[in-house]
Parts: structure tokens; sequence; C-alpha cells
């Protein structure tokens, strides 16, 4: 399977920003690996870079409510495809559960596609690490994020 068909089974990109929604809600952004190279504490910044724009909205299964105040960090290795601090941020999302950056284009390592790391966190909610990889070519692309509740809901 192509690495752009795997991406779609794990998260959501679109073009419209709103999150694909299945029966009754939204369906949950599958979590991908964290790899060797996070590192907690990110500086609180709008831009590691410049040429590619990365936005969205974290949302809240089942019911697709945006997150306000969820930290969304993301790391990346940068032109030379080898991952440093220059490419690591955080952000907290708006009022409407939306975030953005701008960021360089991820290089390219041995064996990986160009791809961007996500961990998003909030209270009430189950802690997601997921990554957004890239078709290539892009100046912009919207991630939405969706979380699901740390403990199922109540009958």
């Amino acid at each position: 399977m192509a690495f752009g068909a795997a991406f779609l089974l794990t998260g959501v990109i679109t073009s419209s920003g709103g999150a694909e929604k299945a029966p009754g809600g939204c369906v949950p952004t599958a979590g991908d690996a964290e790899g060797p190279f996070y590192k907690p504490g990110a500086s609180v910044r709008a831009s590691t870079g410049s040429g590619l724009s990365v936005r969205g909205k974290v949302l809240g299964a089942p019911d697709c409510r945006p997150l306000p105040g969820v930290r969304v960090e993301w790391w990346q290795a940068n032109s030379a495809g080898e991952y440093d601090d220059a490419h690591r941020g955080t952000r907290a999302a708006s009022a409407g559960g939306e975030y953005a950056f701008t960021t360089d284009v991820p290089g390219k390592y041995p064996f990986r596609p160009r791809h961007i790391h996500f961990k998003a966190s909030a209270p009430g909610f189950a802690p997601l690490t997921t990554q957004l990889y890239l078709r290539g070519g892009e100046t912009s692309v919207t991630f939405d994020l969706v979380l699901l509740p740390s403990k199922p809901p109540s009958r």
C-alpha cells in the first residue's frame, strides 16, 4: 500500500476544513508513532519556518464539538532530513478549536515520506499522537484532530 493511501486511513486531511463524519459523530483521528525524536516542552510559537501553512480544528468525539485551549505540539525534520529544536512548536487552540502555524516543508530521510508529527492533549480527552503525511507540492494543508473522551460517557 502506498504511503498516501495509508495516510488516508490514519488521519483527517481536508481542503474544506471540516472533519469527515461518520453517522452520529466524528471519526476519531487514529494514533500514529511518536517516533524517537519527540522532546517535551517545545516553545509556544506560530512559526517554525516558511513555505507551508498548516491549520485545522481540534474536535471532540463523538459530537464534533470544537475543543478550545487544546495544546497542539508539532515536530518535524528540517530540510536536510534532521530533527532540530527550530522545527518544534506548541500552540493552544482558539475558542473555536482552531490552530494554525507556518513551517518549512519537512525534509525527507531514508525510508520515510515527508511528515509532521502531532501531539494534542486536553483535560477529559485521551492524548493523541499522530502524523500528517504530505503528498508533495503542498503550500497549505488542513489537518483536523479529533480526540476521544478519556472515559466513555455514562449511560
